[in-house]
C-alpha cells in the first residue's frame, strides 16, 4: 500500500550537492576546468569525514565537516594555498544549492495527495533551513530534522529513530527516499520501506540491506 508519511534525505537527493562548484566556475576561471573534480572530491570527502567522525566519537557539525572537506578538495585540485575568495564563494553557495528541477513539483503534488512529508539530514539546522528556504521549498514539510538532535552522522540507528519519535509514525508506515546507497542501507535496517534515487545509473551497494525500490529521479514516487 502507499505510504502516508515520506522522509528525504537533502543533499544528493533533493538539492544537487555539485551545484556550488558549478556556480563558482561560471564567475572564476581557475575552476572552469577542475570543478567537476573538486565538486566530486568535496563530496567524498564530506561523507568520508561524517563517517569517521561517527566512528571515533569526535562529531562536529555538518557545517565544519563540509568545510574541512573543501579545504582538501581545493588542495587536492592544486587551489589550496591560491584559493582566496573562492573558499568563502563555495561555502556561501553550498548554503544555497539548488535542487534538483522536479523537486517542487513533485513535494507539491505528493502534499496534495496528503502525504506527510520530512527531511532527514547530516545537515545543520542553520544549512538546512537556508537551503529549504532557497530553494523555495518552504511549507511543504511537516518536519526537518536534522542529525544534531543526537550529535551523530547517518547512517547511525539513533538518527532514524528520530523520525517516529518526531512524527509518531511506525518504521512501517513510512517511505524513507535517498540518493545515497549507504542512507538506504540504514533506513531499511531500521525498518523503513527505503527508496533509492539512482540519478547516475549506479551499481548497487553491497550492503546487507537494500532499497525496495529503485527510482531513476523524484517523479518516479508517485504510488509507492
Amino acid at each position: 500500500m502507499p505510504k502516508s508519511v515520506i522522509v528525504f534525505d537533502a543533499y544528493g537527493t533533493l538539492f544537487d550537492v555539485a551545484g556550488a562548484a558549478r556556480q563558482a566556475a561560471v564567475s572564476a576561471p581557475r575552476l572552469a576546468e577542475v570543478w567537476p573534480r573538486l565538486a566530486e572530491d568535496w563530496r567524498r570527502k564530506q561523507l568520508e569525514y561524517s563517517w569517521l567522525r561517527a566512528i571515533m566519537g569526535a562529531h562536529a557539525d555538518f557545517a565544519e565537516v563540509t568545510a574541512d572537506a573543501l579545504d582538501w578538495a581545493l588542495e587536492a585540485a592544486g587551489l589550496g594555498a591560491a584559493a582566496g575568495p573562492l573558499r568563502p564563494l563555495l561555502l556561501d553557495l553550498y548554503r544555497r544549492l539548488p535542487a534538483y528541477p522536479e523537486a517542487a513539483g513533485v513535494l507539491a503534488q505528493l502534499r496534495a495527495q496528503g502525504k506527510r512529508l520530512a527531511i532527514l539530514s547530516n545537515g545543520a539546522p542553520p544549512m538546512l533551513a537556508e537551503a529549504v528556504a532557497s530553494a523555495g521549498l518552504e511549507g511543504l514539510f511537516e518536519a526537518v530534522i536534522s542529525v544534531e538532535e543526537v550529535g551523530v552522522y547517518k547512517p547511525d540507528a539513533r538518527t532514524y529513530a528520530l523520525i517516529p519519535a518526531r512524527l509518531g509514525a511506525n518504521p512501517r508506515d513510512v517511505l524513507f527516499v535517498s540518493s545515497n546507497g549507504w542512507d538506504v542501507a540504514g533506513a531499511a535496517r531500521f525498518g523503513f520501506t527505503a527508496v533509492w534515487v539512482n540519478r547516475a545509473g549506479l551499481p548497487m551497494d553491497r550492503l546487507p540491506h537494500g532499497p525496495a525500490h529503485v527510482v531513476r529521479d523524484l517523479t518516479q514516487l508517485g504510488g509507492l
